[in-house]
């Protein structure tokens, strides 16, 4: 496989860019070797700049829950280039945008369109805390929500994956507003709140976790989250950037029926495009401005090419409900075979193989994968068109554009990998 153009792009973006890259997952740090610099997708593939053809199981990291390049986002997307690519001011389309999340979401009111998962998190965190006039947060090892400074304690992503200090760069003083507790242990979240429930604002937690790898909460757990934080006052915050309109078009709470207070979304709300959102209760978004006392703007927020990408996304999801059962047997497919020291953890189009035997259920067990292991299942699979997340710690998803014949070619590499390593 000829990787010649990725290696001298590579070399000249060292130069110019931290590691070469904007992001570090992207560096291949974890897998070994050069990162292949895209060059084009479509449907389930993508193709580097030397002309290698992968089927993409990386889906921009979540986004592209109709592969690359779906024609009813692209044609939308034509359309509104011909309008204008920024207003900074109101338009009609952000108003459909919204209507058409809180009428999926069960939990949402009312939403603020915003540019990033990132900055969807931290605007979250900053209106639980006004509105409850609380200031601690609890939050969940191996979860990351975004590069938020008092949320980078113990966080998942691209920090499990290349060993980084948690708060390398953030004060002491926003560190110690974050509690952080194993995911999926009630009797630790209940000792916390014994000690300290009237000072927490807010339960922030992946219904699904997907930055530690894919690992579903237990039966109970996030019901648990839900009766405690309504005994003590606090809200909850479900961080579903990647779980909304993935797991389900109203997204993991629907599908395991737990209301919170605060919801954040991104990736497929916005069709391939960057955008994101946090909604939730009525009482609680009215807080913030110019209705309320709790600031947050942002100049690109409401993009109209971003908004008109996601209401033709959302659009298309909710006259093709069958879509989500489609996605669920096709990943099945892919994940349900044996397979020798691997645990398969799966929920809907999310996925990550762990290169370990016995239950994967939160960070500390996930950890004690063979991260060396998955650099070499990473490099196989690259050798046989098969782009996995470079990274141990990052889920895998499954796109509509997938096929059986793709879904089958890539489960049968995976199991010769495992019966050889």
């Amino acid at each position: 496989m000829k990787v010649s153009q990725s290696e001298a792009l590579f070399a000249r973006a060292q130069q110019y860019i931290p590691g070469g890259v904007n992001s570090p997952v992207r560096a291949f740090r974890a897998v070994g070797g050069t990162p292949r610099f895209i060059a084009r997708g479509d449907g389930s593939h993508i193709v580097d700049v030397d002309g290698n053809d992968y089927i993409d199981f990386v889906c921009s990291w979540g986004p592209l829950l109709l592969g690359h390049r779906p024609k009813p986002v692209i044609d939308a997307l034509q359309n509104a280039l011909e309008v204008g690519t920024s207003f900074g001011a109101p338009t009609g389309r952000e108003v459909e945008l919204a209507e058409l999340i809180i009428d999926a979401v069960p939990s949402i009111e009312m939403v603020r369109l915003v540019n990033s998962g990132t900055e969807a998190c931290m605007s979250a965190i900053r209106l639980a805390r006004g509105f409850t006039g609380r200031e601690l947060t609890v939050k969940f090892e191996g979860c990351y929500h975004g590069h938020v400074d008092s949320l980078l304690v113990k966080a998942g992503s691209g920090v499990a994956t290349l060993s980084l200090p948690d708060t390398a760069g953030v004060p002491r003083a926003f560190s110690e507003t974050t509690l952080a507790l194993p995911f999926n242990d009630l009797d630790a979240v209940e000792t916390a709140f014994r000690k300290e429930g009237d000072r927490v604002a807010a339960v922030i937690v992946e219904p699904v976790a997907g930055n530690m790898g894919c690992i579903p909460p237990r039966p109970g757990f996030l019901q648990g989250l839900r009766e405690i934080t309504t005994q003590y006052g606090s809200l909850l915050i479900f961080d579903e950037v990647m779980t909304g309109f993935r797991l389900s078009r109203g997204g993991a709470q629907a599908l395991y029926g737990v209301m919170p207070d605060l919801t954040t979304l991104g990736k497929i709300i916005g069709g391939g495009l960057p955008i994101a959102v946090y909604g939730g209760r009525k009482d609680i978004m009215s807080k913030i401005a110019p209705t309320g006392p709790v600031y947050q703007a942002g100049t690109l927020s409401g993009n109209p090419l971003a908004v008109t990408a996601g209401i033709a996304m959302l659009t298309y999801l909710e006259s093709h409900p069958e879509i989500y059962g489609e996605l669920d047997q096709l990943t099945a497919q892919l994940t349900s075979r044996n397979l020798p020291g691997v645990t398969v953890n799966r929920v809907g189009s999310m996925f990550t193989f762990f290169m370990q035997d016995g239950c994967v259920c939160n960070y500390e067990s996930a950890k004690r994968s063979d991260t060396a292991k998955f650099g070499k299942l990473f490099h196989s699979l690259l050798e046989h068109g098969i782009y996995l997340p470079p990274s141990q710690f990052e889920a895998g998803f499954v796109s509509a554009a997938h096929t059986p014949t793709e879904i089958a070619a890539a489960a049968e590499a995976i199991a010769e990998f495992c019966a050889s390593a």
